[in-house]
């Protein structure tokens, strides 16, 4: 299995012939880098925030010296792949307001900000003095022994070298000596490298990423979020059928008993045919309306259930339904609008475009989550372009 990260690299004897030791020595080295500018900018903000402070222009140069960890988190989490393919979730949120003010109060109030403003320093002040010290320790050094006997041989006539400027080597055999000391030095500084990067990025992976329980409540939140959306979007449909069922059906129902009568009482002739055809399109619209209303939210959905509510749209189908329904109680009323509407409009598609003679709708309830099949015995084929493609389904139908 390819590692995900260093840990998993280092428990692997093939450590050193892998990419690894590279990506671990990278890491430091960028870590060192970064953090003498991180370094640079900090102090030049907080010096000239100080000294400016006197003519009010030094306290706005200071607050966005605070901020100065955010960017060096997004730097960090960028930097983490090299040693860690894991995900690095940025623990911000977006505000909820567009503009650069919202923006930064929306910064402010985050304990993330504070968390990367502490990483930041800890980079610029511990943590590059310390890459740059186990690099120079691990790769330096043992490079430097390992070269010893071509120092001996180009700057020294073959006849001696100096090895890190501490000591000098004046023999042959001496020389090769250190250069096997270096090797075995690179092979324990590559282990070394290794375990240091892994070290540093799972501190870096505490300060500023997202927290388990940070993430844990975004998705409560988003899962709330999406119930209330539910919730209103059910309680605006039952609203609006309720307006129609008690507002324009029933001016509807007035209006074709008023023209029922008006026909009756007219005597024969152009005035009656008009009455007779005014009321024969009022009771097309009843009927329609009724449709419509039904549509919306079926009353023996909300009376008697999905499995009631199921059996009166495969009577209401243009072809044979056979039914296998086996869906005990009473489900959250979202979820049983979710299953009749997805049964109401394939049904309707099956109806329309398989040239189908039968149809079945097979329903189970297991392990807390509710199964709906619908399938028929007509033709399939849909596509939805040129590189469309067919899935056979059961029942006999293709969809594309």
């Amino acid at each position: 299995m390819r590692p995900r990260n260093v840990w998993q690299a280092l428990a692997s004897p093939r450590y050193l012939l892998s990419s690894w030791p590279w990506r671990s020595a990278g890491y430091l080295l960028s870590g060192a880098l970064a953090g003498i500018v991180v370094l640079v900018v900090i102090t030049l903000g907080m010096v000239l925030g100080g000294a400016l402070s006197v003519v009010a222009v030094g306290l706005p140069l200071l607050a966005l010296t605070a901020l100065s960890g955010v960017p060096v988190g997004a730097m960090e989490r960028g930097r983490l792949r090299l040693i860690d393919r894991s995900q690095a979730p940025d623990p911000h949120r977006r505000p909820a307001e567009p503009g650069l003010w919202s923006w930064l109060t929306y910064r402010y109030r985050e304990q993330a900000t504070w968390r990367e403003l502490g990483y930041a320093l800890l980079l610029a002040v511990v943590l590059w003095p310390l890459d740059a010290l186990v690099l120079g320790a691990c790769a330096a050094v043992p490079l430097s022994l390992m070269s010893t006997p071509a120092v001996m041989q180009l700057y020294g006539n073959g006849e001696e070298a100096r090895v890190v400027k501490q000591w000098t080597v004046t023999g042959w055999p001496e020389a090769f000596a250190t250069a096997a000391a270096g090797f075995v030095l690179l092979v324990l500084g590559c282990c070394v490298l290794g375990l240091l990067a892994g070290a540093q990025a799972e501190l870096t992976r505490l300060l500023i990423t997202e927290k388990r329980s940070e993430l844990g409540d975004r998705v409560t939140e988003l899962t709330r979020s999406r119930v209330r959306l539910v919730d209103a979007f059910e309680a605006e449909r039952r609203r609006i059928e309720r307006d129609l069922h008690d507002g324009a059906q029933q001016r509807i129902v007035a209006l074709t008993m008023t023209l029922g009568l008006a026909r009756l009482d007219a005597p024969p002739g152009p005035l009656a045919d008009q009455l007779a055809k005014a009321h024969q399109e009022a009771g097309r619209a009843l009927a329609e309306l009724r449709e419509l209303i039904h549509g919306i939210h079926p009353k023996v959905l909300a009376d008697y259930g999905l499995e009631a509510a199921v059996a009166d749209a495969a009577d209401r189908s243009a072809i044979p339904v056979d039914l296998d329904l086996a869906l005990p109680g009473r489900y959250p009323e979202a979820v049983e609008a979710a299953a009749y509407f997805v049964v109401c409009e394939a049904l309707a598609n099956v109806a329309r475009h398989s040239g189908a003679s039968r149809a079945g709708v097979t329903g189970r309830h297991a392990a807390g989550r509710l199964f709906l099949e619908i399938r028929d015995d007509g033709r399939g084929g849909a596509r939805t372009g040129g590189g469309g493609r067919q899935v056979r389904l059961p029942g006999g139908r293709d969809a594309g």
